[in-house]
This record gives C-alpha cells, structure tokens and sequence, in this order.
C-alpha cells in the first residue's frame, strides 16, 4: 500500500501534508516495521494519544480506495479491552468470525462482499468503547484516480483472434490473456491460480513456462509459440509423488523448502498481472496467517519500452524469470498495465501499482515492503511511481534509466528534428560549400547532439521517433548511420495497434474523432483536451527559443552561419507531430499538470525513496568501450547523463542526493557485470530492512539517508577492467573515463540545466553577449531574430508552468487533478 512510515500525527499516524495525505493514513501498509504496520499504528506501542479508545483501519490502502470487494482491516483496542466482548459488523452484517489475533497482538480480520461504494464496519467492545469506519470499495477494474478509462480498447482472449471488420468498425487481432475465461466488458477475466516447482535440472531456461503465440494487430492467424524444451519452472501436482528433479529453496531467513511456487494470474485495472510466491500445498494460507516462508516482501517489476496501444496483453516480464527474488521468499509481481511498452498513461501506471499491492495484501496478507525495479521504459515507471505517488514503492533499483518519460521525450524530440534538419537540402549544401568531409560533418552533428557521434539521435529517431504519432503515419528511418540519410517506409501504420481504417488520419480531417494513438490522447484524461477544436488531447511538447547547437557555436565546433541556418531549418512539430516550419507549442495548463502531479520527476520527491541506479553504458554504436563490437548496439538512446539528471534534481530538491546509489560501468554494455545486479537487489533489501526498522519520527528522506548501508556507496568499473571486479569508489577517476563521463542532450548544448526538467524555458530578448565572442553579420542576426521573434531561451528562470510537485493527485473529476484530502478514519459510534 502507500507508504504510512512517514512522520505521525496524533490519532492518524502521518503528516497532514500533500503527498503524505493520500498515503493510505491510518490504513496501516508498507512501513516501519514488520508487515506493513508503521510504528505510528502498531497495536503493541502504538502512540494513540488516547489508549482507551477503539480504532478500525484498513491495513492495505486508504479506507476511500479499496477494491475487488475485500479489505484487510486491523481492530486496534483500548488497553484491557475483553476480546470476547468484541462485536464486528458490515453494513450490518456480523463478521466477528473474519477476525482473529495474531501471534504479534495484531487483531486482524479479511472482510469480504463490500458493496461497490460506501460500507460501514462498526465495532464495540465491553466497556461502552465502539467505532465506525466507512469504507468505500471500487471494481478491481478501476479506476480509481486516474480518470476515466479510455476507450476503445480490445481485451486479450484464450486464442488470439484474427482481425475483423472493415472500416471505422475494423477491430484488430486480439493478444491471448493466457487465462481459460472469456474477457468481460472492462476486459475483466475470471482469476486463475496454478503450481509449478522449481526444477534442478541442468541448463534449465527460466523463460515463461505457458507462453502464448504472438498476435499481430492486422494478422488473421496467430505466430508460433516457443514452448521451453526444458524450462526450470515444471506444472507441479500436489497429488502426485514428489518430483525427483524437484530443487529447494532456501529464503531470506534461513528456512530451506520444497521450491513449490504458487502462481495467480487474472486482471486487474484492464491489465494482466501475474502474482508469484513460495507455496506449500499442504497448509492453509490466509492473509491474517500467512504461510512463513513468505517474507512479507513485494518485488514488482516493470516492464521496459514505451507505447500505448490499445490491445491488453499478458505482462512482458516473465515471471519466471525473477527465479532470484522468489527463491529468498519475495512475492513477485507484474501486470501488463504496469509496462511501458502497453501504457505510457503514468498515473494510470501506478493506480494499478496500488490496486495490485491491495490484491497482494488481501491475498497473502500485509506487506512488508515493496521494491520495484526496471530497465528503460521499466526505469521510467519506477522513478514516476516515486514521484506521482511517494511511497507506493519503498525503494527502487533501475537500470538504463531514465528520470521520466515527458523530459526524455525532449531529447527524443530534439533529436527528430535535427536529423531531419541535417538531411535538408539547404544545410547539405551548406556543408558541401564548405568542403567537409563525412567525418567532419558527423563532429559537427555530435557537438550539436551533445552525444560523442551522430549515432545515438539517429537510434531514438529509429526507435521512437514516430512514437509522438497521433494517426496513421508511414514510418521514416534513418537508412545509413554514417550519412543520416532517411528512408521512408511504404506501409503506413498506427500506434494504436488498430487498423488504419478505425483510427484518426491527419489527411483526412473527416477522421477528428476517431481514435488518436499518441501519449497525450491516451492519458486525455489526465491532460485534458485542447482548446482548438482539434480533438487532440492538450501536450506538454516544447522548443521555442530553443537555440539548438548553441555551445557547439560558442565552442568555436560550428560557425554562425551553420548556427544561424540550423535554427532555420529545425522547425517543429504540430500535435499530430507532423513536421511544420514554426516552432512547437506546449499547453500551459499540461505544464502546470506534468509539475503538480509529478509526471515530471521530482527530485523533492524523489528524495524520500531509497534509489540504486545500476548505470550502464548506451552511448554510441560508433565509438564503443572495450568489450563492445562497433555496431552491436543498433539504438544507443540510453544516455548516462540520464542518472546525472536525476541526481541533479535531487540534489535541487533536497539539498543533497544521498538517497541515490550510482554504479556505473561500460565494458558490459546495459547488463550489470558479475554479481552487480544480484549485489545491488541485497543492498536495497538491507537498505529497506533498516528503513522500516526505523520508527522514530525523523522525516522519511533523513531515515532514508540515515539507513543507507555502507555497501550502497557510489562506485564504478572501469571499462578497461577486464575482470570487472575491481569496483573504484574515487569519482574524479571514473568521471576521466571517457566511456563514464556523461555527456550531453541537444537541450544541454542548447544551454538547458543538466537535470533537463524544463519543458518549456521562460524567454529573453536575443542579445549579442551570449555566443562567445562569435561575430554575426547584419544578415545573419537579422535572420536570427526572424527565426526567434519572441526571444531565447533564459535558463536561468523557472520553465513556464514549472513549480513544485503536489502528488499525488486525484483525476477522478476531471483532467489537471486535485490533491487528495484526509484519508477516512473511524470515529466513535454509540451502540
């Protein structure tokens, strides 16, 4: 649940603040101490001003944000309060038998068939002491906060199926949802759980064990499915003799058992999840008794890539394939609403995050802590869901990361443009006057880039430079990585995964009010629509008086005239993201959004979440470390100045970034080296350990730092190490590496901060001091103003709309959103 470890108030347990208010107060959750109860609402040595009173709290979300029906709920009674004179009722109803007290004192019961809306518990115990609480329970289909669900959308079957129809009625091919059921309404499909054990076999592959044939969106037949020749995780029957290739596992606290693992898949939020724990078949489990070899431990992990088209899947990260967490006594999840490759709708993302810790937590019973952990798109999801809702995820450890999606677009963005720019006739004949090679041509590019070649805007124009697409578009790509020259492909497609017909297309403005297939459209509900009667969803997109190559300029690496005609040719972007002369124009309402909900990481809030940034090397396919083959990696777009970034915006936040662990390296490319990954996951579980050990009422980012364990300390392993092993904590070292160094993103070299969190700059008027002594003609200055009529970029003022993080925030009433007020607590209710 969100956290509720963070500072106690009198009766709540949590600060009366912004972010701390939606965080599941007096709800009980991940916390400060074992199974989720912060010490603030801990029955035993709980800090209730008043011990002679009788409190209901839910323990796995906010008593005003339940789901599926069911809540956990914890009875916190007065001080000799006699148990058997305890009276529990639903909505009238007696459910005093749903309760029962825990070895730990703990009186918990799962209370089950809420009605959808409002229910009152009320409890009494002898003594005249009673209570109420109203909790209010929603479809495990949500939503909850995000807005309302987009639609059309197209549920996953049993078997995929074939695309259909014709015209603005074309469905696509479905995906198969690896479930028996049919798919309902809101693509609700009927729970399934399954067993599997652990095979010790040897050269066993923890690929999926029940994967389903791929499903193009126009196909009329499914792909082949690779079923694993001989997969680790084998269907396991409980009624028949033990498996003579069965392994053990021996989890965190030292107990070895039978790998026996339980696996439960169904949707949650539209998604398909898959929940994956340590089972004995032979004992019951119960969420107020768990089975002991769980440890109370939530590893979620996030898919990678970004997208949202509107097709449900099953989740892209194998379960399978979190052997390592599941082996120690975690609980594994994944759901495919939580990928970004499915849903680039960021606070859709983590109200489904929430909705499966609840599942988590009704299920197997309160949760510990959670850790959440990605790679790229996965990155992405991880560092948002700790800003758009603080404490959702207790610690993170990433990898290819990435600070959020709507300031990585601005590189993206920026690097659309400017392979497009270097392409035009008019900047060709610029370079052919002035007699340049290839080779000097591409030094001009990456100075202007940022990036040590031309090679890494070249690999985010080819992987998602068509993401921003709003129709039907035929896909350009750059052809020859040395020249840039571009091809365009002939089949025109969307980014809906619909067929063509169904969607909207810029040629044909009959088409306004179909489907529109870009991030902005999908997430409408949290942006909101425009104003200009376009049907476009309104857009965060920016780069007026952006002075693309501007230190390249000042560096003496292009000349005024290059300069000059490079911001001519640049031009932007309209919302469909078809290429205009004029410069791209950003909402200001959307900005004002990105900010307050903290779509736009930020590093405030950030800095309360433990971080380890395993920081690897994406750079070029051109200039490569040792231990890289030129060419090998065909789309460098994982930067490291990305972590920098991050770090930046912590450090702007807070005052200091100690909350963020960074380990970098580059000989192995994205993929930690030796142990790193495996090293970093116990690090982060030792980190979180001590974290919620700490009851004290210290602020949360000062217990962060406080905890963090000696061996979270900043380190590298250089490149030219063949081993890998020798890790160097000296920063200055690291930094003179070439292959370690950061480097920069065309907005930087535009002269934009290195956290690279302004959207859209505040602007100054064009002023000859700024480009190092480099002289312009009367032409050429001339020609700069017409480019930039309403001045430059002023790095040194906040962007326009740029402010301070509220999350999280609630869009259930419309788009921009609104904090959330108090969480619901019981009060005194006469009998």
């Amino acid at each position: 649940m969100w956290n509720v470890k963070r500072r106690s108030l009198p009766g709540c347990g949590w600060v009366a603040a912004a972010v701390a208010l939606l965080i599941a107060g007096c709800g009980g959750g991940s916390g400060a101490s074992p199974e989720g109860q912060p010490q603030a609402l801990q029955l035993k040595g709980d800090n209730r001003p008043d011990k002679n009173i009788l409190e209901i709290r839910t323990v796995n979300n906010r008593a005003d944000l339940v789901s599926d029906g069911d809540a956990l709920v914890e009875l916190v009674l007065p001080e000799r309060a006699a148990l058997p004179s305890l009276t529990v009722t639903l909505n009238g109803r007696d459910v005093r038998s749903a309760f029962t007290t825990r070895a730990d004192g703990r009186v918990l019961g799962l209370l089950t068939g809420l009605a959808e809306g409002p229910n009152v518990v009320f409890a009494a115990v002898g003594g005249g002491k009673s209570a109420q609480l109203t909790i209010t329970n929603a479809s495990r289909n949500g939503p909850l906060y995000s807005g309302p669900q987009v639609v059309p959308y197209f549920c996953a079957t049993p078997v995929p199926q074939p695309t259909s129809g014709s015209g603005t009625v074309a469905t696509p091919a479905t995906n198969a949802s690896g479930l028996s059921g049919q798919p309902g309404a809101q693509c609700q499909i009927a729970t399934e759980t399954r067993l599997y054990y652990r095979s010790n076999a040897a050269g066993c592959t923890l690929a999926l064990p029940d994967p389903s044939p791929a499903m193009a969106p126009n196909a009329t037949a499914p792909g082949a499915v690779t079923v694993p020749a001989n997969p680790c995780f084998r269907p396991y029957d409980a009624a028949a003799p033990r498996p003579a290739d069965m392994a053990t596992a021996t989890t965190d606290t030292g107990a070895t058992v039978d790998y026996i693992v339980r696996l439960e898949r169904g949707t949650i939020n539209r998604g398909i999840y898959d929940i994956a724990v340590l089972y004995d078949p032979a004992r019951p489990w119960t969420p107020t008794a768990p089975q002991p070899q769980w440890n109370g431990k939530v590893y979620y992990n996030f898919g990678a890539s970004t997208g949202q088209p509107r097709r449900q899947a099953r989740p892209a990260t194998a379960w399978s394939s979190l052997d390592a967490q599941i082996g120690r006594g975690w609980a594994v999840a994944v759901n495919s609403m939580t990928d970004s490759a499915r849903n680039s709708n960021r606070v859709l993302m983590t109200e489904t995050v929430l909705m499966m810790k609840e599942r988590i937590g009704d299920s197997l019973g309160p949760i510990r802590y959670t850790m959440g952990a990605g790679c790229s798109g996965g990155s992405i999801n991880s560092n948002m869901s700790a800003s758009i809702v603080p404490g959702l995820l207790d610690g993170i450890t990433t990898t290819c990361t990435y600070p959020d999606s709507e300031t990585t677009t601005l590189e993206v963005g920026d690097c659309v443009l400017l392979v497009e720019a270097y392409q035009k006739p008019q900047m060709l004949a610029k370079w052919a006057t002035l007699g340049l090679s290839q080779g000097a041509i591409n030094a001009r590019k990456a100075a202007i880039n940022g990036h040590p070649d031309q090679s890494a805007c070249h690999g985010w124009y080819n992987a998602f430079g068509s993401n921003g697409r709003a129709g039907v578009y035929q896909q350009r790509l750059v052809a020859n990585n040395t020249t840039g020259a571009i091809v365009q492909q002939p089949t025109a497609t969307n980014n809906c995964e619909m067929p063509n017909s169904a969607v909207y297309n810029p040629a044909d403005p009959s088409t306004a009010n179909r489907p529109r297939c870009n991030a902005w459209s999908w997430a409408e509900p949290v942006w909101g629509r425009a104003g200009d009667g376009s049907g476009a969803a309104q857009d965060t997109r920016d780069n007026v008086g952006v002075q693309y190559g501007l230190k390249a300029l000042q560096d003496g690496a292009i000349t005024p005239e290059e300069f000059v005609l490079l911001n001519e040719l640049v031009g932007g972007i309209d919302r469909d993201s078809t290429p205009r002369a004029a410069r791209t124009t950003a909402d200001t309402a959307a900005l004002e959004t990105a900010y307050r909900a903290g779509i736009v990481a930020s590093g405030r809030q950030l800095a309360k979440t433990p971080i380890i940034d395993l920081r690897g090397w994406d750079d070029s396919n051109v200039n490569t470390p040792p231990g890289i083959t030129p060419g090998t990696n065909a789309i460098p777009i994982h930067h490291q100045w990305f972590s920098f970034a991050i770090r930046d915006r912590i450090t702007a936040g807070y005052g200091d970034a100690g909350n963020q662990a960074l380990w970098r390296f580059a000989r192995t490319g994205l993929t930690p080296p030796g142990t790193m990954a495996q090293d970093a996951f116990l690090a982060m579980d030792q980190w979180l350990g001590a974290l919620v050990s700490d009851t004290s009422n210290t602020p949360i980012e000062q217990k962060v730092r406080n905890t963090r364990p000696a061996s979270t300390a900043d380190f590298c392993v250089l490149p030219g190490d063949a081993t890998q092993s020798s890790r160097i904590t000296d920063q200055a070292v690291c930094d003179a590496d070439p292959f370690l160094r950061p480097s920069l993103s065309p907005r930087q070299v535009a002269g934009g901060p290195r956290s690279e969190d302004v959207l859209k700059c505040a602007l100054k008027p064009l002023s000859m001091a700024d480009y190092g002594g480099q002289a312009f003609s009367a032409d050429q200055w001339s020609r700069l103003q017409a480019v930039f009529p309403s001045g430059v970029c002023d790095w040194s003022k906040p962007g326009i709309g740029q402010q301070a993080a509220l999350s999280p925030l609630d869009f259930s009433a419309g788009p921009g959103g609104v904090p959330f007020g108090p969480a619901p607590v019981s009060s005194f209710a006469p009998r």
